[in-house]
This record gives C-alpha cells, sequence and structure tokens, in this order.
C-alpha cells in the first residue's frame, strides 16, 4: 500500500516474487490440510458403513498426499542463507577436445530440462559455441525459489565416459567440463564496484538473436581489473541491457569470491585442510561399456543415465543435501 512502492521497478518486483512465493507455500500446505480433513471424515464414515469400493478411494489418495509433505519436509534442508534465492550457472568445456564440448552442452540441456521440470525460469546469457560442435562456455540464470539451494549440489567437475561420436575410430573417450553456481545476491547485497577498476569491451553476437544482434555491437564483455574477474553478455538487444546484465553477474562473481575466502580463512583457523582447487571431479557419468551416474562425494548412483541426462537430477541433489544434513545416501 506504501504509495512509492514501484518507484523502485526492480526492487518491487523482488518483493513481489517473495509475496507469490509464501502465497503458494502457505496455499499449498492449507491444501493439504483440507485433504486430509476430508479423507479424515470419510475414514469416520467407513467405521460406522464399511464400503470395500470407498476404502479403496481413500488408499489411493494417501500416497499422493504422502509424497507431497515428503518433498515438503525436504525443503526444510534448505535453510543456507541464500538457498531462496535465483542460481547463476555457468558451465565450461574442460579438457577433451571436441567431445569435452559437446558433454558441455548436454549439461546445458540437462540443467534447463530439469528448471522446466521444476516450473523455473530459464535464461541464457552469454553462449560461446565450439568450433565442431557443443559449447565452450556457457551462462545460464534460472529464477525460481530455491533455484541456489538445490543446484549449489552440482558446482564442480562433472566427467563423461562414452563412445565418442566425434571419433572416426569410434573409441571410448573421457571428457569433462566445469560447472559454476553462484546466488543472484544483487537485490540482498551491497557490492560496491568501483568504475575504474572495470575495463568493458563492446563485440558483435555470435549467438542466435536475430538481425539485430548479429549485425551491431550490443555484446558485452566485463573485466574486474583487480581480481582477474571476466563476464559476458550477448544475450539482451542493446548494448545498456547486456552492461546491466553483465554487471549483476559480475557482482554475484565478486560475492562468491569473497565467501570462498571466508571459508579457507575459518578451514585455516580451525586447522582443516583447505582444498584450494574449486574444480574437483564431483561426479562421472558413464555411457560404455556399462550405463552408471555417480555422485563421488555421496556414492549416489543410478544406472539411469537416460533419465539422468534428460533432467532427472533430483536423486544426486536429495542425496548430496541429505549428506550434508547428517542423513544416509543409498543408491537408486
Amino acid at each position: 500500500m506504501d504509495p512509492d512502492f514501484w518507484s523502485d521497478n526492480r526492487k518491487a518486483q523482488a518483493v513481489m516474487q517473495q509475496l507469490n512465493a509464501l502465497r503458494e507455500e502457505v496455499t499449498t500446505w492449507e491444501g493439504i490440510a483440507t485433504q486430509l480433513q476430508d479423507l479424515l471424515g470419510l475414514a469416520q464414515l467407513l467405521e460406522e458403513e464399511p464400503d470395500e469400493d470407498m476404502q479403496a478411494e481413500v488408499a489411493q489418495s494417501l500416497p499422493p498426499i504422502e509424497e507431497q509433505i515428503e518433498k515438503l519436509q525436504f525443503a526444510l534442508m534448505l535453510s543456507g542463507e541464500h538457498d531462496e534465492r535465483d542460481a547463476i550457472v555457468s558451465i565450461h568445456a574442460g579438457s577433451g577436445g571436441v567431445d569435452a564440448q559437446d558433454w558441455a552442452e548436454m549439461l546445458l540441456r540437462m540443467y534447463l530440462r530439469w528448471a522446466e521440470q521444476h516450473r523455473f525460469k530459464t535464461e541464457v546469457y552469454d553462449y560461446s559455441e565450439g568450433e565442431e560442435a557443443g559449447l565452450k562456455s556457457t551462462t545460464v540464470e534460472i529464477t525460481g525459489r530455491y533455484a541456489y539451494g538445490y543446484l549449489r549440489s552440482e558446482a564442480g567437475t562433472h566427467r563423461l565416459i562414452r563412445l565418442s561420436p566425434f571419433d572416426a575410430a569410434h573409441r571410448r573417450h573421457t571428457s569433462f567440463a566445469k560447472v559454476e553456481v553462484i546466488p543472484d545476491v544483487e537485490d540482498t547485497i551491497e557490492i560496491n564496484v568501483r568504475p575504474e577498476d572495470i575495463e568493458v569491451d563492446t563485440y558483435r553476437s555470435t549467438g542466435a538473436g536475430g538481425q539485430h544482434v548479429n549485425k551491431t555491437d550490443s555484446a558485452v564483455r566485463m573485466r574486474h581489473i583487480p581480481t582477474g574477474i571476466v563476464v559476458t553478455c550477448q544475450n539482451e538487444r542493446s548494448q545498456i541491457q547486456n552492461r546491466e546484465v553483465a554487471m549483476k553477474l559480475l557482482k554475484a562473481k565478486l560475492f562468491e569470491l569473497e565467501l570462498k575466502k571466508r571459508e579457507e580463512e575459518t578451514a585455516r583457523l580451525k586447522g582443516e585442510h583447505v582444498q584450494a582447487d574449486f574444480g574437483t571431479q564431483i561426479r562421472s557419468v558413464t555411457v560404455h561399456p556399462y550405463s552408471i551416474v555417480k555422485d563421488h562425494r555421496t556414492n549416489f548412483e543410478t544406472g539411469n543415465t537416460e533419465g539422468y541426462l534428460a533432467g532427472d537430477v533430483d536423486p544426486f541433489i536429495h542425496a548430496y543435501l541429505q549428506d550434508k544434513a547428517g542423513g544416509v545416501a543409498t543408491s537408486e
């Protein structure tokens, strides 16, 4: 009701997004309560007047409700400071040549399908194509409540073992891709970036986007001089819009860098081993000579490689969060 509420459109939209998420959560719980109350009423009637058909209907109604409650209870594990935020996911092809670039594109497709299954919005901000196939690197924002809380488990190096479709001899190849996941904190944390610390280059977009994108220098590459961090955006139609998105990505990466420094310092003070390489291998997908996907942190695995690559990542995300919460992960 504040008359100045919409004066800051970006902030207002963030508040409305939070409001809608909370409204959806409350509505979900209220809906479950109503369903259970109705079933309880039917159960009491069946005690007085047994009816086999009605009993079967009540029995069939319970499993979907139990599954829904289980998912809501699982969400309670997403209690990190930034777990509710949107996620910025970057994928980089690693060693493995064309196969690695193809693997990076497979991962992008997998996460886009995962997001679609969760009804999350996605926007690809940058896409650098490979020479022959696949991609060299890409950055996509996944927007939805708890997007970062779920996807933070995916940060690290992913390995693929398969018979290469790019090898004339059809030999087995191993390729790697690195996934980075950071929260979108632009609306919640003030990060000061001095204009003199930034170098900005503009160039012509090489990706899809129509005639306007491909004929003007609208794409933006932004480099933060003190840290050497480089971000790019070529998705929007105008250079101004791409600059705004690039600055958003830069602030998110600077925030991630600061978090890592704090974690390293805390570990050092505690006398713990500090992992210098943040791109350690976390998961392997083997398509040949057998089919298996295995997470090396939780030991969770599944033989359904096809389903996994089609976006069925939740079992691995759940296993990771359960492991972090002190639970036990099991294989499918």
